[in-house]
């Protein structure tokens, strides 16, 4: 395909995605769940899973898609272009971030964070365990050593959907409050684990553990360099990038370019953009800068380029390869074992730490929520051969029930008192 072909291609491919999207939303707030899940159904349907069982020849021409990546086609620039935006999202959820939250409420979010991924990494490790030890299911591939089918299965079961749980807590005004807060936090801490235990699955297959080395100093010396460093230097020059009370065009820029290169390097170290984008947030100085980047950024990156990352992981998703007994049984399994893990350990320890029931309740439902970040993680281990065609499909599943779950069950638990009642002032 050319570049001509190619652009008329996307052109067609975005009307149809923002059309379907909004149309799917219109459904979705019917029965109380946020844009967010609709985009996510959404990009699910207009995929094999539903489109292209109903129309494979019209859903082929519109979506060209080459596994094989040998041909320039719809992953040539909806790819890069859904991580804009993925990206551009996470920079204002930095910028929204409460540090002085973090501080206060510190003890919490280690402990969310620690039991969110020790309890739904331990069952996910023995469920591999099971699964490892009968073959003929064929789930992992037999090149796959039990040890890594462990890490693996349990770090998809630890992983919560940070972007999506971003935009559920936007979503619901909890933004900045304690509750989302906690939750954004424990979040954080809990996908970069998981995206670091990924990275030490792929260290014992390759026998390359350069990558995994790499993988953990890179995110540690970019957090240091990041507040240390780049935070103090903004903080001074802020007053050279703000007239008349508003943020000039170079520090639009300036903003914008120490996102993309936060965003760069953490893609680079294997951690996802989505972490660069999130700390390089955090560290902008809040007032003016930080407002205006905020309003400048959010409407076209909520509105035209996060669409395209929840339609572009869902072209790669076909449900329908969970077709036999076993495999619903081990969906069901998988899916116990994933919201007893995460939310009922998240639950027990935010009360532990001196959560109010209500607020605890909520982040365990929260925190519960795994969306596309799931389904990035388990694409790489399919693409990498770590699972089955039949697995990927099981853990596509999980991800979605997972996610469609997390905001009536925060209704039925929580209820839906106004943000206020929410705020630091509760804790």
């Amino acid at each position: 395909m050319n570049n001509l072909d190619l652009a008329i291609h996307f052109f067609l491919q975005l009307a149809v995605i923002l059309v379907f999207c909004r149309l799917v939303g219109l459904v979705a707030v019917k029965f109380g769940q946020p844009q967010v899940v609709a985009e996510m159904i959404a990009g699910v349907l207009l995929g094999p899973s539903l489109f292209g069982l109903l129309m494979p020849e019209t859903q082929t021409w519109l979506f060209p898609w080459d596994k094989s990546q040998t041909t320039r086609d719809t992953q040539s620039y909806l790819f890069p272009i859904s991580q804009l935006g993925l990206a551009l999202y996470m920079f204002i959820v930095g910028m929204e971030f409460r540090m002085d939250i973090i501080r206060q409420r510190l003890r919490s979010s280690v402990a969310v964070s620690l039991a969110g991924m020790a309890a739904p990494f331990g069952l996910g490790a023995l469920l591999a365990w099971f699964v490892h030890g009968h073959p003929e299911l064929g789930l992992f591939p037999a090149h796959v050593p039990l040890g890594s089918a462990m890490i693996f299965l349990g770090a998809c079961m630890c992983i919560t959907a940070f972007p999506m749980l971003a935009r559920i807590i936007h979503f619901k005004g909890l933004a900045g409050t304690t509750m989302g807060t906690v939750a954004i936090g424990a979040g954080a801490i809990d996908d970069a684990m998981a995206w670091i235990l990924l990275a030490v699955v792929l260290a014992k297959l390759e026998n390359d553990w350069s990558h995994a080395w790499l993988n953990i100093g890179g995110a540690v010396g970019f957090v240091m360099v990041a507040f240390v460093i780049i935070k103090p230097l903004l903080a001074r020059a802020e007053k050279r990038l703000i007239k008349e009370g508003s943020l000039t065009e170079t520090g639009f820029v300036t903003g914008l370019a120490l996102m993309c290169l936060g965003a760069w390097w953490t893609d680079y170290i294997h951690l996802h953009a989505v972490f660069g984008a999130f700390v390089m947030g955090a560290v902008m100085p809040r007032a003016v800068m930080s407002r205006d980047l905020i309003s400048r950024i959010q409407p076209l990156a909520v509105a035209l380029l996060l669409p395209l990352f929840f339609t572009y992981s869902g072209l790669n998703t076909k449900i329908s390869l969970i077709n036999t007994p076993t495999l619903w049984m081990v969906c069901g399994a998988v899916l116990l074992a994933a919201i007893l893990g995460k939310g009922v350990a998240c639950y027990l320890a935010a009360r532990a730490t001196g959560i109010p029931n209500r607020e605890a309740l909520g982040i365990g439902t929260l925190m519960n929520a795994r969306g596309l970040m799931e389904l990035i993680i388990i694409n790489i281990g399919l693409q990498k051969g770590i699972i089955s065609e039949g697995l990927f499909a099981t853990l596509v599943v999980m991800a979605v029930i997972t996610t469609l779950m997390a905001s009536p069950l925060f209704e039925f638990l929580v209820g839906k008192r106004p943000r206020e009642t929410f705020s630091d002032a509760t804790t």
